[in-house]
């Protein structure tokens, strides 16, 4: 776990390509926070299942991405594009990998030391996001995305969208972050 400090920052993009409120940038200030060095990654998320005797969405809606290899194609075809929408016909695996790499493949993409923040997964935030249903930030974009955003979005750390609370997908993680307290004050939230 790394402590953050809280201060001003530019979030945002100017570019004019920017989408899903990641444009214009604007200055936001950013209470102290704790957040893990890496995203929880399958290993952890097991022992997390096994401790809580949690149930999976997997187990309550008998599928999963996790098994998509063992999918008939026209099955997969299907289900993914009535949940995710299109997506590139293949992996070229340009960064070495075929879907996720693992989360130290590649060295820290800040001065903080943090790890995977942008292109392996998008990352969930406790931030809501505007729209007909329920939905929240989701940040950073994912192995699926590209630089130029010629499959579904541009990898970029502006990069944000929004997607219902119960949504699943090989492309989607999260890590741990908690606000600081300052003299037993709780900070605002803000994304991150």
């Amino acid at each position: 776990v790394l402590n953050i400090p809280g201060g001003k920052m530019l979030m945002g993009t100017n570019a004019a390509d920017g989408r899903d409120g990641e444009s214009p940038t604007k200055e936001v200030e950013v209470g102290p926070f704790k957040i893990d060095k890496y995203p929880v990654t399958n290993a952890d998320f097991r022992d997390f299942v096994r401790a809580q005797k949690y149930k999976t969405e997997a187990e309550t809606f008998g599928w999963s991405f996790v098994f998509k290899d063992f999918v008939a194609e026209e099955l997969k075809s299907k289900v993914t594009q009535r949940i995710e929408g299109s997506f590139p016909d293949e992996d070229t695996a340009e960064d070495g990998y075929h879907g996720l790499s693992p989360v130290t493949a590649f060295p820290p993409q800040n001065s903080y030391g943090l790890y995977d923040m942008m292109g392996n997964t998008w990352e969930w935030t406790s931030t809501p996001f505007h729209g007909a249903q329920p939905m929240y930030v989701l940040r950073g974009a994912s192995w699926i995305d590209t630089v130029d955003g010629s499959a579904n979005h541009k990898a970029r750390v502006t990069t944000r969208m929004g997607n219902t609370p119960d949504s699943a997908s090989d492309n989607l993680g999260f890590r741990c972050a908690a606000s600081g307290h300052e003299h037993g004050k709780k900070k605002d939230k803000t994304e991150l």
